[in-house]
């Protein structure tokens, strides 16, 4: 890795971050153990793998096995919010490329992301692959959170097969598939065939958010998936225990971070009981937040009164909320209109 082949918010706090990572590492026994059985072995060298992920201590340790397996890891963050930049300025300072910093904007998300795909400066990538130099190296492996990885190689193998469709008005699309966009037009006018050469590169994807694996379930389902995708959000370790134990722990996290108001006494509401949903409502509830929760599978929402909550509807808690955690999974669970009836300073935040 080059001094450049980086970005992150402050490096001198690598020092920090390394602390950080050094108890994260104590509490990740399975990757350590992993670590210590394969690092002699490494079973994935010379492998290029790409994480769209949250840049924090815990994702480090990740990292930081992936490479002492030997793989080539380059890494960006799945949020523009999530990174601990502790975490980010250690894994720079351990020469592993990471484009990822707390409030990216949204051109700078996508910009991380893009550079996080890009193998083509890694001198080792080029081993055992002849005319690498004359083409676009990416990933043999990505570890999405969210499928936004995924989905910017997709679109951008769609645009090159199809380039009118950068000719089209996208002023009515949201700002950020403006700037998505706008992002694979500027990759297309440089190199017309790059994520084409990236696509058949790829070995496969493992996905471990329900927003992703909807995303998958959706291109296979058009025959549009270019490549094996793995559904971890839907494994028992997963679904059974991170969706529910870990954002029963990162909703609180989060909202502390982000906003840092008093949870204890407002009225919170919960869109979708399933195990994300689980765990939000009992940690809302653990912090003595009211919740309600809005649920469309019966039996679900029969769980959610047998635990006590009022289940209803989100038109029905507009004017008495004052927080909401979309936790579904799906498009249009909370719509502007909806918005524009909340109480002043509602809080409005997604999870899973």
């Amino acid at each position: 890795m080059n001094n450049t082949d980086y970005k992150v918010a402050d490096i001198s706090l690598a020092e920090l971050g390394r602390k950080q990572i050094e108890i994260a590492e104590k509490e990740m026994p399975g990757l350590m153990a992993i670590r210590d059985k394969h690092a002699v072995e490494k079973p994935l060298k010379g492998v290029n793998i790409m994480g769209s992920l949250h840049m924090t201590v815990q994702t480090a340790v990740l990292i930081e096995t992936l490479t002492a397996l030997g793989a080539n890891v380059r890494w960006a963050s799945c949020n523009i919010f999530s990174t601990q930049d502790e975490a980010a300025a250690a894994i720079a300072k351990a020469g592993i490329p990471v484009f990822a910093w707390k409030g990216e904007t949204l051109e700078e998300y996508w910009w991380c992301t893009e550079r996080a795909l890009d193998f083509s400066d890694e001198k080792y990538s080029k081993e055992g692959l002849p005319g690498a130099a004359e083409r676009s190296l990416g990933p043999q492996m990505i570890v999405d959170d969210g499928g936004d990885a995924t989905m910017m190689i997709h679109k951008g193998v769609e645009i090159e097969k199809e380039p009118s469709l950068l000719e089209k008005d996208y002023t009515r699309e949201s700002t950020e598939m403006q700037i998505f966009m706008k992002k694979l037009k500027e990759a297309y006018e440089a190199h017309p065939t790059r994520w084409q050469e990236v696509a058949k590169q790829v070995k496969g994807v493992s996905e471990e958010t329900t927003t992703g694996v909807h995303r998958l379930y959706q291109l296979h389902k058009e025959g549009k998936l270019l490549f094996p995708a793995i559904n971890v959000n839907d494994s028992v370790t997963k679904s059974k225990f991170d969706n529910v134990y870990g954002c029963r722990h990162s909703i609180i996290d989060g909202l502390n971070r982000a906003m840092d108001v008093m949870i204890g006494g407002k009225t919170a509401v919960v869109c979708g009981y399933g195990d994300v949903g689980k765990g939000c409502a009992q940690a809302l509830a653990g912090q003595g937040a009211r919740v309600i929760v809005t649920e469309i599978d019966p039996i679900c929402a029969l769980q959610a009164m047998m635990e006590g909550y009022e289940v209803t509807t989100v038109e029905d808690t507009l004017g008495r909320a004052d927080i909401y955690v979309t936790a579904t999974g799906n498009t249009d669970i909370i719509t502007l209109d909806h918005m524009k009836k909340m109480k002043d300073q509602a809080i409005v935040c997604n999870i899973g």
